[in-house]
């Protein structure tokens, strides 16, 4: 079995009996990146039956997938954007969830709790000032949109708490969704970004959330209207966001979302550890060595639905 993998050192210290590994040069992970595409870099000659795809530039990724003989691509990611509009037809998707959830999950987790500590706010502040409400998370009820893998941890780190956790996924009624936004304190988005799922955030959506409510994406900036956001910000419809993730990304400088003292701003970085390429590069391996022993890779996405 001939692999496409990163070329990083993580990745080349890989020891996979049974597997051919090539490597590809990468951009800088999670940034969407081109820089190997303005300096020419190619791919290896020759066809593959998988590839994994860490900081892969678009470019390069569209070449992989276009190659002969594709059996499989997995993207070490949560998200599939991108790669399932370019997958050619039979070729299988497979995503990395569980690498991130412990990460994800805990930054979101820490932005409940900052916001409710009013650690926002006060970061923002030069003097002493002890006006704003404050607030626990027991008995708050947060609301978690896409509730997959990072969804289900995250409930499991905040029920201690005593958050009041519902989730929403694909097969949730309209009727379930408007019942859980009229109650939400906090919305969280996990989802995967999809023709569905894009703007899924909007301005009808932000009018039924409980006035006050907090909006909290760690999914993808597109799946919200921004300014149907900065809207409900400013009219109060909305107390506050966390955002993870915008649209555009990256935000540029003056944007309107920028200095809010109620909305905190982190670069994509919830999945961030010092040892994620490690963890990513055994990720991989695992992976690969369940399909030389001729098992199912975990982590199968279906087309059209994102996960």
């Amino acid at each position: 079995m001939r692999i496409l993998m990163p070329d990083q050192a993580e990745f080349r210290a890989l020891k996979l009996p049974g597997a051919e590994l090539a490597h590809y040069p990468i951009g800088a992970v999670g940034s969407g990146s081109n820089s190997a595409d303005r300096a020419g870099s190619r791919l290896p000659e020759g066809s593959f039956e998988g590839v994994v795809g860490w900081g892969m530039p678009r470019a390069l990724r569209r070449e992989a997938l276009s190659r002969p003989g594709l059996d499989w691509a997995l993207t070490l990611t949560a998200g599939i954007d991108g790669w399932a509009d370019e997958l050619p037809p039979g070729v299988k998707l497979y995503n990395a969830s569980p690498l991130h959830g412990g990460a994800v999950a805990q930054h979101a987790a820490a932005a409940l709790l900052a916001a409710g500590r009013g650690l926002i706010r006060f970061a923002t502040r030069s003097e002493w000032d002890r006006s704003g409400t404050l607030w626990t998370l027991h008995g708050r009820r947060v609301v978690i949109w896409g509730q997959g893998h990072i969804g289900r941890e995250l409930e499991r780190l905040i029920a201690p708490f005593g958050a009041q956790v519902t989730g929403l996924r694909s097969t949730s009624t309209p009727e379930q969704v408007r019942h859980a936004l009229g109650e939400a304190d906090d919305l969280v988005l996990l989802l995967p970004l999809t023709g569905a799922t894009q703007q899924i955030v909007n301005a009808e959506v932000l009018g039924h959330l409980k006035p006050g409510a907090w909006l909290h994406n760690f999914g993808r900036g597109p799946l919200v209207d921004s300014l149907a956001l900065l809207a409900a910000l400013d009219s109060g419809q909305l107390s506050g966001a966390v955002l993870d993730v915008t649209d555009p990304e990256p935000l540029p400088p003056g944007h309107a979302l920028w200095g809010r003292p109620n909305v905190l701003i982190t670069p994509h970085i919830a999945s961030t550890t010092e040892d994620l390429s490690l963890r990513a590069a055994e990720y991989a391996a695992q992976f690969v060595q369940a399909l030389l022993r001729g098992e199912e890779g975990a982590g199968r996405v279906e087309r059209g639905k994102g996960y």
